[in-house]
C-alpha cells in the first residue's frame, strides 16, 4: 500500500495515494503497446476498454451509428468501476487503454473515480496508423482506423503527445517525465 503524507499543494493522512492514468488516440497510434509498458513500470493494474466491450458484447456499432455509442462505454465502466476503486483505494494505481473518442466517456471515468488523474492524448497521423494496424495480429482495415482517427481527433484532452517518428520507448518516456513531475513516483522511476 502507497501511504505518503504530502501529496503536491494538499496532506493525505493515512489515505493511499493513488491516481490513474487514460492513454487515449487513434487505431494504431501505439497506446496498447505504451499502456502495458506503463502499467509494468508503475506495477500499476492495466485495463483494456476494448477487451472489456468484447467480452459483454457491447462493442457493435448500429446500422444508423458511426461508431459504438457512448452508452456502450458507461455501461462497460459501470461493469468496472466498482472493482478499480476498491483496488484505488488500497492505493493501486489504474492504466486505462482505449481510443476514448467519446468525451462524455472520460467523463464518466473521473467523475466516478474521485482520484487524481493524467490523461494523455496520443497522436499519429492518419496513414502512419494505417501502417501500423496493418503490420499487427488484429487487423481492424484502412476504413476503421480512418474512421477511428477522425474521431479521435475532433477533441484533446489532457496531456498532447506526438508519437509520429517515435518509438514506444520515447513516448513512454514523455509519458513518465509528465507523470514524473506531477506526482510522487520519483523514487520509483529513480530506481530503474
Amino acid at each position: 500500500m502507497r501511504t505518503y503524507e504530502k501529496n503536491d499543494n494538499f496532506l493525505i493522512y493515512n489515505i493511499p495515494m493513488s491516481y490513474f492514468v487514460i492513454i487515449r488516440g487513434p487505431l494504431g497510434v501505439g497506446k496498447s503497446t505504451i499502456a502495458k509498458k506503463l502499467a509494468k513500470f508503475l506495477n500499476a493494474d492495466y485495463v483494456d476498454i476494448d477487451k472489456i466491450l468484447r467480452k459483454n458484447n457491447l462493442d457493435k456499432v448500429r446500422p444508423d451509428a458511426e461508431c459504438i455509442p457512448a452508452e456502450n462505454f458507461i455501461k462497460a465502466d459501470d461493469l468496472i468501476l466498482p472493482g478499480l476503486k476498491d483496488k484505488m483505494h488500497k492505493g493501486k494505481i489504474i492504466i486505462f487503454d482505449a481510443c476514448f473518442y467519446h468525451k462524455k466517456h472520460i467523463e464518466d471515468i473521473v467523475r466516478k473515480l474521485p482520484y487524481r488523474h493524467f490523461i494523455f492524448t496520443l497522436k499519429s497521423p492518419v496513414e502512419v496508423c494505417i501502417e501500423r494496424d496493418g503490420k499487427r495480429k488484429r487487423k481492424y482495415g484502412t476504413l476503421a482506423t480512418k474512421a477511428v482517427h477522425s474521431l479521435v481527433s475532433k477533441f484533446d484532452y489532457g496531456i498532447t503527445i506526438d508519437a509520429n517518428n517515435k518509438t514506444p520507448e520515447e513516448t513512454l518516456r514523455e509519458i513518465i517525465n509528465h507523470l514524473q513531475n506531477k506526482t510522487l513516483i520519483n523514487k520509483i522511476y529513480d530506481k530503474n
